[in-house]
């Protein structure tokens, strides 16, 4: 009887003792999952010397689970991973905690770690475990053990039971890169929601592959889904990717409906990028100026549409303004800026934004920046500091070079610009597209034809030609300009894809070295292949009327030039009708010309001058002389040179005497033979044979004198 007694009171003790520890486990799991929420790492240490001191990390499984779980989500993996440690036993619910901590913290590397660790204690993973390794998997860009883990799971059939697992599937064949095999896991679940599409959508946008994140979007909506701030996010991206400017305004008045944009910042962001990246700036900036909350990002949004289609000054505009709302610039910011100094030639500002982002130390975390700084200063026309800034670099790459490289071949440096490829191949570097085609154009520059060969060889080898137009464009100019014609027909007859530019580049070179014909036969070539001209083609095509005489075709461009109202745009195109009409012998239709162009300058006074003189009008040539410099216009050494030629034909010696002052007071005599020949012949036509004689002796002494040093 008293053995009963003792037995049951052991037992009622035992029962009060476990009913004690599950109270006193039940309000420590109280405790920590308060700490969790706070994220209080400082009562989180505090509560764990409790359970140390109590022994209780011992006692219950669940505090310890609960315990590695907490110092996880309050970024403390160290010490989760310590307490995990110590545990006397561990089960799956332990190691899941820790794995989704260094998911969640972005350490998928010490996530697949703890999950082959826990495979090799003999434990089996549940859906939890897979699904935060599915993300490590992701983040790691770990294919194969995604792969692996995809094989495990449909084995077991728990597709079937979690949705969220097959949400993680397609999220980590997205960020891995396998659209297809994502797209494919998505089919193939047997339920589906919006989080699952919003993976697939946002993987398509991420690798640029706009008009299937649209296609997805579509099919969500006709499985009667409805989307989140998150598939409006995504698709919006899509909508700036594919330029689908109006699916953009249609996603825009949804979110409005909706009252998205009081919640959710990133979805304004998302707006002002779309428009902006469509050319839609003038919305851009409405949205932006509509909305509750903007940050850093909407105005990096609206920077790089501006800067992106050109608009310098504007993104100069929202740079001051940023600060007057409290915002500072980072890294995007500058970079947007410095190109907007680059196109508005605001060498000062790119100086003060150099200056700001030094004291930062940017420099030395963003190559980015320095990339954009060289690219400022070159556009700028300050190439020596631009390849300072360069040289400077911590690190360069290929697009640090490719900037130097086209400021020197834009500035028509093009021994610089040929010394800076050098020196990037020398520096173990290879070449992009850019490079390559910025080089070629210092070929032209320097008649290098056999660097340009060379190029050539190797964007052959490379197979870059197919990939885009613009290496073709800038191989037929290269040759072109270097007057290898032939080479450079063979070069865009081959070409897969050619355009307006290509045609144009070799029409010039034609026209440059004085092949009309030819340029005319590729004009007309040109138009049967359904390419209108623009121009550029016009007015190399006119030059080459000018040289074979035929004014027919000529007069034809001039109405085609005429009916699309484009010399109200291009002056070129006036002056090159001028020199036309004018090469042609039809000066009055030339005179007629200028007197209709909406604006003159030396160039089309130039071209009619040349005319009246080369077709022995001397007097009307002078005349035109002096009616240019009453509308205030300088003559140049090319008017000089026509106007002596005048001079000589009209027997004009005083006019012939004060340009020669003229000519001499300016220095130009010193840089242009072509004048001093103009000067002989002007004294020698107008009888004046020993001036011309003295002039041509003091002439040659200077050239040689000029020569020598």
């Amino acid at each position: 009887m008293a053995e009963r007694l003792f037995a049951s009171e052991v037992k009622h003790r035992q029962e009060e003792h476990d009913e004690e520890l599950k109270a006193t486990s039940f309000s420590f799991l109280t405790r920590l999952k308060a700490c969790a929420q706070k994220k209080d790492l400082y009562q989180v240490s505090r509560i764990h010397t409790e359970l140390r001191n109590g022994g209780l990390l011992q006692k219950d499984p669940y505090l310890g689970s609960a315990l590695v779980n907490v110092y996880a989500k309050c970024s403390a993996l160290v010490k989760a991973r310590e307490v995990l440690n110590a545990l006397p036993a561990r089960d799956v619910i332990t190691w899941n905690a820790l794995i989704a901590g260094y998911a969640q913290h972005g350490r998928g590397k010490e996530a697949l770690g703890c999950f082959h660790e826990m495979q090799r204690e003999g434990l089996s993973p549940n859906a939890s475990t897979y699904t935060c390794t599915l993300k490590a998997c992701g983040l790691t860009q770990g294919l194969h053990i995604g792969e692996r883990i995809h094989g495990e799971v449909a084995s077991k059939g728990l597709l079937e039971k979690h949705v969220v697992l097959g949400n993680a599937l397609v999220d980590m064949y997205v960020k891995c890169g396998a659209l297809t095999k994502a797209q494919k896991v998505l089919n193939e679940l047997s339920v589906r929601n919006v989080v699952s599409w919003n993976a697939l959508i946002a993987g398509y946008a991420q690798h640029g592959c706009g008009k299937e994140a649209l296609r997805c979007f579509h099919q969500m909506r006709r499985e009667d889904l409805s989307p989140n701030a998150i598939t409006y996010a995504c698709t919006l991206k899509a909508c700036g990717l594919t330029q689908d400017v109006h699916m953009g305004e249609r996603i825009h008045d949804e979110i409005s409906s909706q009252g998205l944009l009081l919640k959710h910042v990133v979805l304004g962001n998302a707006l002002v990028d779309m428009y902006a990246k469509c050319g839609a700036l003038m919305k851009a900036r409405e949205v932006l100026d509509g909305l509750p909350i903007r940050d850093i990002i909407t105005w990096n949004a609206l920077m790089a549409g501006y800067a992106q289609h050109g608009c310098g000054k504007e993104v100069l505009g929202c740079f001051h303004q940023m600060p007057r709302e409290g915002l500072s610039p980072d890294a995007i910011t500058y970079a947007c800026t410095l190109k907007a100094c680059g196109l508005t030639q605001d060498v000062d500002m790119g100086e003060r934004i150099h200056d700001e982002i030094a004291s930062h130390g940017l420099l030395e975390k963003d190559i980015i920046l320095g990339n954009a700084l060289v690219d400022m200063y070159a556009k700028c026309g300050a190439l020596p500091k631009a390849k300072k800034v360069l040289e400077e670099l911590s690190v360069r790459n290929v697009v640090s070079w490719s900037s130097l490289i086209s400021g020197y071949a834009q500035h028509g440096s093009g021994k610089e610009a040929l010394c800076c490829f050098r020196q990037l191949r020398s520096e173990g570097l290879s070449p992009n597209a850019i490079t390559y085609a910025c080089t070629l154009k210092a070929c032209a520059l320097t008649q290098d034809l056999h660097m340009g060969e060379r190029i050539h060889d190797e964007i052959a080898s490379q197979g870059l030609l197919e990939k885009g137009v613009e290496l073709g464009n800038a191989l037929v100019d290269m040759y072109a300009k270097c007057g290898a014609l032939t080479k450079a027909r063979e070069v865009l007859e081959g070409l897969p894809v050619r355009d307006i530019i290509t045609w144009n580049a070799l029409i010039a070179g034609y026209a440059q070295y004085g092949c009309g014909k030819e340029a005319l036969d590729c004009f007309h070539q040109m138009r049967r292949e359904g390419l209108s001209p623009d121009a550029m083609p016009y007015a190399c095509t006119l030059k080459a009327c000018g040289l074979m005489q035929d004014l027919h075709v000529g007069e034809r461009i001039h109405n085609e030039i005429a009916s699309q109202g484009l010399l109200d745009k291009h002056v070129e195109l006036g002056n090159a009708l001028v020199d036309m009409y004018a090469k042609c012998g039809a000066l009055m239709k030339a005179r007629e010309v200028l007197d209709g162009l909406p604006v003159r300058n030396v160039v089309s006074w130039s071209a009619l001058i040349a005319g009246y003189a080369q077709h022995g009008w001397g007097k009307e040539a002078l005349g035109c002389f002096q009616e240019m410099r009453r509308e205030g216009l300088s003559p140049d050494a090319i008017t000089y040179a026509c106007t002596l030629k005048a001079c000589g034909i009209a027997q004009d010696i005083d006019m012939g005497v004060r340009i020669h002052d003229e000519i001499a007071s300016q220095g130009l005599l010193e840089k242009d033979v072509v004048l001093g020949n103009a000067l002989v012949d002007m004294y020698a036509k107008c009888g004046a044979l020993k001036k011309a004689q003295k002039f041509l002796m003091s002439f040659l002494s200077k050239m040689s004198s000029l020569g020598a040093r």
